[in-house]
């Protein structure tokens, strides 16, 4: 169930520490501790529903308070300000599409690089369309005097691209990314030493030009869903927008070296 996801969700995001996440998962909770997930969840559940009418700037926990049935100052004893209703936001956006992006991917084969990385793009555009305020605090405008904290977000926040860098490696590793006459421009200094970073972190073996490919693949795509989340096209420009973003999918693959999809080894 939804619901469920998110008390998980948001029960990982709070967790003092990791230690103290999996002591949690190995005991039955008490009643106290369901009863306080699930208002938690509650105020999340109400936190996504005025982000959708008012937006991220105008969340107010007091307004949240009044929706949910009780005075402010109960709200405080479980999400202690506006900053963290905005993190546990966060995280439950980012997670969300996480699980998308993972159920869509998960669903072609191991060996079809082209269709796992166009059913990770297929992910995120569809959950954008379904979720725009959502996706608009993920990626849209930064909320005035918020810092997210990067210790409980970056996990969350990196799971599209750590997919996709699964897939490109993935290619790279069976022989099937293509690197021969692809060579791009020379990777200055600077960018390498950064890429060589990421590789190490990740693990990874696709050398720097392919490795800086799917790195624009990367911001390409979530510019064309921009693009057609916040209207930057223009009405009526583009009629059939879905075929527009296959489009470019398939011209991000081809940048990236990615084979088409369904395309047999």
């Amino acid at each position: 169930m939804p619901e469920d996801r998110t008390a998980g969700a948001i029960d990982a995001g709070v967790a003092a520490s990791q230690a103290g996440a999996a002591a949690a998962a190995v005991r039955p909770r008490t009643p106290r501790e369901r009863a306080r997930a699930q208002t938690v969840a509650d105020i999340v559940r109400l936190g996504r529903e005025h982000l959708a009418l008012h937006g991220a700037a105008a969340l107010s926990l007091r307004a949240v308070a009044r929706d949910l049935g009780v005075v402010s100052s109960a709200v405080y004893r479980y999400v202690e300000s506006r900053e963290e209703l905005l993190t546990l936001l966060l995280i439950d956006a980012y997670n969300d599409l996480g699980d998308a992006v993972d159920a869509a991917v998960g669903a072609v084969p191991e060996d079809d690089f082209g269709g796992r990385f166009a059913a990770l793009g297929g992910a995120v555009r569809g959950w954008a369309l379904r979720e725009p305020s959502r996706y608009a605090l993920l990626f849209g405008s930064p909320v005035p005097g918020y810092q997210a904290p990067a210790e409980r977000t970056t996990g969350p926040g990196t799971r599209v691209i750590t997919a996709l860098i699964g897939i490109l490696d993935g290619a790279f590793r069976a022989g099937r990314l293509a690197e021969a006459g692809r060579q791009g421009p020379a990777v200055a200094a600077g960018l390498a030493g950064d890429l060589a970073k990421i590789r190490a972190e990740f693990g990874l073996t696709v050398p720097d030009d392919l490795l800086a490919r799917g790195v624009l693949a990367w911001t390409a795509l979530f510019g064309a869903v921009s693009f057609e989340v916040f209207g930057q096209y223009g009405a009526g420009t583009f009629t059939a927008p879905e075929e527009l973003f296959g489009h470019h999918l398939a011209v991000l693959a081809d940048v990236a070296g990615l084979p088409a999809a369904g395309t047999a080894p």
